[in-house]
């Protein structure tokens, strides 16, 4: 019978071993030490050992054609009175961009956590080749898994809360392991992520908030847990899904946003004159084209706008915050009111202009042919506003940053404005369906009316681009406030760990009990990286942890 698995456990059941002369001798235990010291060694320099031990027999402990006897005597008949024969070490490179994704992860405040079977000196290797691990991190922050079970039995919740809450990386990892940690995390307040193949692995995929598994290598057990399926089994691409995930939600918000934005100043702009008494500057058939053709185009290509390159260096956003943040809102409404602003007065110049000086309505209403001069002032302020709009579009493809920053770099957005601009020009200059339909004079504003509509787009521009100056401030205001908040309820789950883990070792006395009585070290921050890789040959994995952050956790095995 031939044996072969884990160099500590091999070894515990060999008592001989074969000499390099072929002589079988009883392996002492100086002679087991001296083989760990060897597999220290090799597995320092992130190689997985294997030990390959024999039972030489004439013939089977047992009746092969017995059915009643089980697979698991089997193996206890065969593994007994084991010679070891020697070490096999073999190494699985990184894959190649796998550290620097774990640095982008931990610039995300993303948690990265790897848990694996191999050995714990292959572990710690591994996670400091690729990150995982730093320099600084102190020998607490990776751990056999037998610390979770030290007599068999797992310890108590708060004990693994402790553990888990300074670890990045578990090694000799068991099944059931997994699952421990898992739940740990979500008791800890963190989102939890989950990568893996094996159908072992199914129970820690289906418990984690978002179970990743591998497409290539992945059992379709594992795939049915799963809520994710990476098709090239690349520890890289789920670094990038969150990135797109935040992409896709930061243009939701600036969809919302404009949109909002935009509409705001419609109503405003209605009301004003309403209020004011002026005629009202468009029909109802103006306001629904410009809903439908010209605002609707340019919002939906905010909801397409390619990702911030500073996206991954945002906090994680807390999981029941609303869309629209309070600042959006501000922003929104300020935004609307400029617009209002420069539309309204934009406006009234025209109707001081066409309507020989008149502003109010009972004025213009006494003056000859006053529906076609008031017509005029309506096409300038609706051709201004479309102008404005789109410009607009531009302004709120960021909050804080100027709009010029990468102009073309959203090309959805360029065909929306072209097509806005195209429909604008056919509302205005297309006989009958300008003047007649739509009550618009495009061919009869002149040269004027033109180069006053483009106050608008001008005004809309500096005024708006001035108060990003407010909203530069309140983002970085909102980031510092989500962090702090972020690390407070950290610190708290860690403490509260602490605490209950030093009352479980005093005998539920935890009055005066401080850190000190548990022997564990808290980093303020999370310092980690991440990455690491699997293949068949290796059964290790990671999770993503992070406080509030709804898109991103993981494991792998």
């Amino acid at each position: 019978a031939v044996c072969k698995g884990a160099p500590n456990f091999i070894l515990d059941i060999c008592g001989e071993w074969v000499t390099q002369s072929g002589e079988v001798q009883p392996l002492k235990p100086e002679g087991k030490q001296e083989i760990l010291d060897v597999i220290d060694e090799y597995s320092s320099q992130a190689l997985r050992v294997l030990a390959i031990a024999v039972h030489p027999m004439a013939s089977l402990p047992f009746d092969p054609a017995n059915e009643e006897v089980t697979v698991e005597t089997k193996f206890q008949h065969c593994r007994q009175d084991l010679q070891l024969v020697g070490l096999v070490a073999s190494i699985d490179p990184d894959r190649d961009g796998v550290k620097e994704s774990v640095a982008l992860a931990h610039g995300a405040s993303i948690r990265v956590v790897m848990i694996t079977g191999d050995y714990l000196k292959t572990a710690i290797a591994i996670a400091k080749n690729v990150g995982i691990l730093s320099p600084g991190d102190s020998d607490e922050c990776a751990v056999d898994c037998s610390s979770l079970r030290p007599e068999g039995d797992y310890i108590s919740d708060a004990e693994i809360d402790a553990l888990t809450a300074q670890t990045k990386c578990f090694a000799r990892a068991k099944p059931e392991d997994k699952i421990e940690i898992v739940k740990s995390f979500q008791r800890q307040g963190f989102v939890s992520a989950m990568t893996g193949d094996g159908v072992n692995d199914a129970p820690a995929l289906h418990q984690a908030d978002i179970g990743v598994a591998m497409g290539i290598q992945g059992t379709e057990v594992a795939k049915g847990a799963a809520e994710m399926i990476l098709t090239d089994d690349n520890f890289c691409s789920i670094v990038s899904a969150v990135e797109k995930g935040r992409t896709i939600y930061a243009g939701i918000q600036k969809f919302v946003a404009f949109i909002m934005s935009v509409h705001i100043a419609e109503v405003l702009q209605i009301f004003v004159c309403v209020v004011a008494d002026v005629p009202v500057m468009r029909t109802p058939l103006q306001i629904l084209f410009l809903i439908l053709v010209t605002d609707l185009p340019p919002s939906i290509a905010l909801g397409m706008e390619p990702g911030d390159k500073s996206i991954l260096k945002m906090r994680p956003r807390p999981k029941k915050e609303p869309i629209m943040l309070g600042w959006m809102w501000q922003s929104s409404i300020m935004n609307g009111s400029i617009l209002t602003a420069v539309i309204v007065g934009v406006y009234l110049v025209c109707l001081v202009h066409y309507c020989d000086g008149a502003i109010f309505q009972k004025d213009i209403m006494a003056l000859d042919g006053f529906e076609a001069k008031l017509a005029k002032a309506r096409t300038v302020a609706f051709i201004s506003l479309v102008f404005s709009e789109n410009i607009r579009a531009y302004i709120a493809r960021s909050f804080d940053q100027p709009f010029y920053r990468n102009f073309l770099g959203n090309v959805e957005m360029q065909k929306a404005i072209i097509a806005a601009q195209v429909a604008l020009y056919l509302a205005v200059l297309v006989p009958f369906f300008s003047d007649t339909i739509l009550g618009l004079r495009g061919l009869d504003i002149g040269w004027w009316g033109w180069g006053v509509s483009l106050l608008g787009p001008v005004g809309t521009v500096v005024l708006c681009e001035l108060y990003k100056v407010v909203t530069h401030w309140q983002v970085q205001q909102y980031q510092e406030r989500l962090r702090k908040q972020q690390e407070a309820e950290a610190e708290k789950y860690r403490q509260d760990a602490l605490q209950q883990a030093a009352a479980k070792k005093h005998g539920g006395k935890a009055g005066g009990i401080g850190p000190k009585d548990v022997h564990l070290g808290f980093d303020s921050q999370f310092k980690d990286k991440d990455a690491s890789k699997k293949t068949k040959q290796a059964s290790w994995g990671r999770v993503l942890c992070c406080p509030f952050f709804p898109a991103v956790r993981m494991a792998m095995n």
